[in-house]
């Protein structure tokens, strides 16, 4: 009996944690607008970490974003620059679909990522392929962007493995 309220209360308070996660459309309203083509085009510098699941620092890194659109399809070509002087790159190809909706690629993206945006805000979801200590690990990215102002876009993404959180990243963009 014990066994059975401990698993039905664990399942309980699994659903409630996922009935408080953010919708998107709670930012449908609220403004400045977010145009993914227009904020990602041109120069977009960034700064950010990665946090262990206990909020710890990790790593620290820069990125500079040069970003081009040619009708509905997008490039974002990321070179990012971490703390303990390594460098990497990431290059973006995105679609826009009707109701704004987005799907993109990148090399290191398992599959299509797909996201939409409202209001001030846009909620992506993609697989990352990503490598630490020699191995690769398949890590699920839960990113939201929310636009401050006509420069300035705040960026956070859980990443999780078999549901359980992994880490968290935390970036800030200025637009040039």
């Amino acid at each position: 009996m014990r066994r059975r309220t401990l698993v039905l209360g664990a399942a309980g308070a699994t659903a409630l944690a996922g009935c408080a996660a953010p919708r998107l459309s709670d930012y449908a309203g609220q403004a400045p607008r977010l145009d993914l083509r227009e904020y990602f085009n041109g120069t977009v510098d960034g700064w950010g970490l990665f946090t262990d699941r206990s909020g710890k620092v990790i790593r620290r890194f820069t990125v500079v974003m040069n970003c081009s659109w040619q009708g509905d399809q997008g490039v974002l070509d990321e070179a990012f620059s971490y703390s303990d002087g390594s460098r990497e790159r990431r290059i973006w190809r995105l679609q826009r679909l009707d109701d704004g909706r987005y799907t993109g690629h990148a090399d290191d993206v398992v599959g299509t990522a797909s996201g939409q945006q409202q209001g001030n805000a846009f909620h992506w979801r993609y697989t990352l392929a990503l490598p630490v200590d020699g191995q690769v690990y398949q890590v699920q990215m839960d990113d939201w962007m929310y636009l401050v102002s006509e420069r300035v876009m705040l960026n956070k993404a859980a990443m999780s493995k078999f549901g359980v959180r992994v880490g968290e990243v935390t970036l800030s963009f200025t637009k040039r």
